[in-house]
């Protein structure tokens, strides 16, 4: 019924606790989850993640904010993104949040990185997931330098945890980009947020835990889990006024067509 399309379970406080974790998916409905990388050196336990249980699902790519750790190449993206259950490329993006003394010239390495994962998933035909915070006027302005534009051969893919103003979502949307909502979504403070997903078709909207962060309420402040995904889908469906179920579905249905589960063993 439900699909998490956005999680990480190769993180360690979740990993210790997966056949917990794994039940109280199929307990809540949760049909299938994407199993996020955000570093090369946790690419194995994502993939493991996939190969064992066939409601998993992996990506490949390294995080803008991973700092001191592989830089992937062209190459070691186009290896691992080709391999079976792996359906995406990223988290990758741009975050400008946490400068730490440095200024937006300076996180050029991060641009570049970007554009790694963007040549990738166009040379394997498969959506990026993307990430941006504080730093949304680069990130569209790379996507579409470097061809992402919703013609034919772009790799398209979806703004992830999306926080960003109706005018970057439209931005987002008009490069062929889905939008997909977390559990920030039911927070007491989101209403501009929520106004947004009032806004995103219906048939461009995914939604994600982003777990172990952002625990929806009325979880917030716990270790956010796959489970929980369903507490999403019922905001989306108040703010439309829809029943759940029909988000439940359009948004699996979504995840489908743009990722394509199917064309993987």
């Amino acid at each position: 019924m439900y699909t998490d399309s956005h999680c990480h379970l190769s993180d360690p406080q979740l990993l210790e606790r997966l056949p917990e974790l794994l039940a109280a998916m199929q307990a809540a409905q949760v049909d299938r989850a994407m199993c996020i990388c955000t570093t090369l050196e946790e690419f194995d336990t994502v993939l493991g993640l996939a190969l064992r249980h066939p409601q998993l699902w992996a990506t490949v790519g390294v995080h803008p904010d991973q700092e001191d750790v592989a830089e992937p190449t062209l190459d070691d993206l186009l290896a691992r993104g080709a391999l079976p259950r792996v359906l995406a490329i990223g988290e990758t993006g741009l975050d400008y949040y946490r400068l730490n003394g440095r200024s937006v010239a300076d996180m050029a390495w991060q641009r570049e990185r970007l554009r790694t994962h963007v040549r990738a998933a166009r040379r394997l035909g498969k959506p990026l997931v993307i990430h941006t915070r504080s730093a949304s006027d680069d990130t569209l302005a790379i996507l579409r330098e470097e061809g992402e534009d919703g013609s034919p051969g772009a790799a398209g893919g979806v703004f992830h945890c999306f926080t960003e103003t109706a005018d970057v979502a439209r931005a987002a949307l008009d490069l062929g980009f889905y939008i997909s909502f977390s559990g920030i979504l039911t927070f007491k403070n989101a209403q501009p947020l929520r106004d947004v997903a009032a806004f995103v078709p219906l048939d461009r909207l995914l939604i994600e835990t982003d777990s172990p962060y952002l625990a929806p309420v009325p979880h917030r402040g716990k270790t956010n889990q796959p489970a929980w995904v369903p507490h999403v889908a019922a905001q989306v469906a108040a703010l439309r006024g829809l029943p759940v179920e029909q988000v439940a579905a359009a948004t699996s249905a979504n995840f489908d067509r743009l990722f394509r589960p199917g064309t993987t063993p």
